[in-house]
């Protein structure tokens, strides 16, 4: 069996907080110092700290492997230990082939330069020599779609111009292992679209991706497996699927229910006619459980439904009561379980589910989570907004007749 491409094998990093020298009567200590705590390097000592405690996977040939967690979970050490910057202070780290990173895509583009002359410039900072360059030249400015400001500097471009020039030197760079860091957003919709094709062409050609972003949809369109570090801790590893419903349920807003709250939220849930999941398709049916459980007498009391995009915009609203249902009732520990059917009618993209037990004629709220659930639509039209009109369109013109697209 042949040997994984990337693998990490109970991996530890500590660092220091403050450690800031800026002299070289503070700097000789330290160093004198570090030579000393080597020997001791698995426990903490003073200011240090565990930024990875523990992690270990590995990715095959050809496989997209994402990883995601909050600010400060240990996403960036990762990258960081996989392209050498840094060493792992515990446990071992195999890196089998030649690793690009694109991380930083116009990372050693110089302002006073051509789009051309920083094609070459990039290149090069990223390992690629000038014949392999020359030979991808007119592929990497053709992908960028700037051929008309190729000798132009590009201090002279606009932003989406320049990250789409750095991206495209990036992504034909062609190594063995490619580690992605949340640079499938630059540039329009147009060229978003052209970076994720480019992206599975590299992983078709049997290049290793691993793919860090906080874009859960892209994660899950891209990666077949993930990982969610917490604390510098594997939270959870295996389908991307299970993991974002595990990172979801961690992140999810949960308040403990005070002294006067007489009702609380017990149970939500998002689930297709398979059961409980995180993708639908655009149009396809969803419910929505939630159940809700009396701490004290409680009454007349509704529960709402709310459904909100990745900006948090309100896409939905409505309640127990607005749908013309009477209004709960309940005694201490009993619970009511109400069910909204939902048809799905929104266009690609993450939306976030929320509830709240509230009652209107006193215009008081008992209980709120949000988000308490988040799902992916997906659609195999290119179609964006907000709501999926399902489109028909027909073409007539001198040249050709098109159908209708089914």
């Amino acid at each position: 069996m042949a040997e994984a491409p990337l693998e990490m094998e109970q991996v530890f990093k500590k660092f220091k907080k403050g450690e800031i020298h800026d002299s070289l009567r503070d700097l000789i200590p330290a160093l004198t110092g570090g030579l000393l705590r080597r020997a001791r390097s698995g426990r903490l000592e003073g200011r240090e700290f565990w930024a990875l405690q523990d992690v270990s996977f590995q990715v095959g040939r050809g496989e997209a492997f994402g990883i995601i967690g909050a600010n400060g979970a240990g996403k960036s050490t990762i990258l960081k230990l996989l392209s050498n910057i840094m060493k792992p202070t515990k446990g071992t780290l195999h890196v089998r082939g030649t690793l690009s990173a694109l991380i930083e895509v116009s990372a050693g583009f110089h302002p006073d330069l051509t789009g051309r002359e920083n094609i070459y410039l990039g290149g090069a900072v990223l390992g690629m020599s000038r014949q392999r360059i020359r030979a991808k030249f007119d592929e990497i400015v053709a992908f960028s779609g700037l051929a008309e400001f190729i000798d132009t500097p590009v201090k002279r471009y606009s932003s989406g111009m320049f990250t789409r020039l750095g991206f495209s030197v990036a992504a034909h760079v062609d190594p063995d292992i490619l580690i992605v860091d949340e640079v499938l957003s630059v540039g329009d919709f147009v060229f978003q679209r052209k970076c994720v094709e480019r992206m599975n062409a590299v992983l078709a050609s049997g290049t290793t991706v691993v793919f860090v972003s906080h874009n859960l949809r892209a994660v899950a369109d891209l990666c077949p497996r993930s990982l969610f570090l917490e604390r510098g801790r594997v939270a959870a590893i295996g389908p991307t699927d299970d993991v974002i419903k595990a990172y979801m349920a961690r992140t999810a807003a949960v308040a403990e229910p005070g002294p006067d709250q007489e009702v609380t939220i017990s149970h939500f849930a998002v689930r297709s006619e398979h059961g409980d999941g995180i993708q639908f398709e655009s149009g396809q049916k969803a419910w929505v459980d939630v159940e809700i459980t009396a701490l004290a007498p409680c009454h007349n009391v509704a529960v709402a439904l709310d459904v909100r995009d990745e900006t948090h915009y309100q896409m939905f609203h409505t309640s127990t009561e607005r749908m013309g249902l009477p209004t709960l009732s309940l005694q201490p520990g009993e619970t009511a379980q109400c069910t909204f059917e939902l048809d799905l009618h929104l266009a690609p993209g993450m939306f976030h589910f929320g509830t709240t037990i509230y009652r209107y004629d006193l215009g008081k709220t008992f209980d709120r989570r949000f988000p308490a659930a988040t799902i992916f639509v997906t659609y195999d039209k290119d179609v964006r907004g907000a709501a999926n009109l399902y489109p028909r369109v027909t073409i007539t013109s001198p040249e050709c007749v098109a159908e209708p697209a089914k």
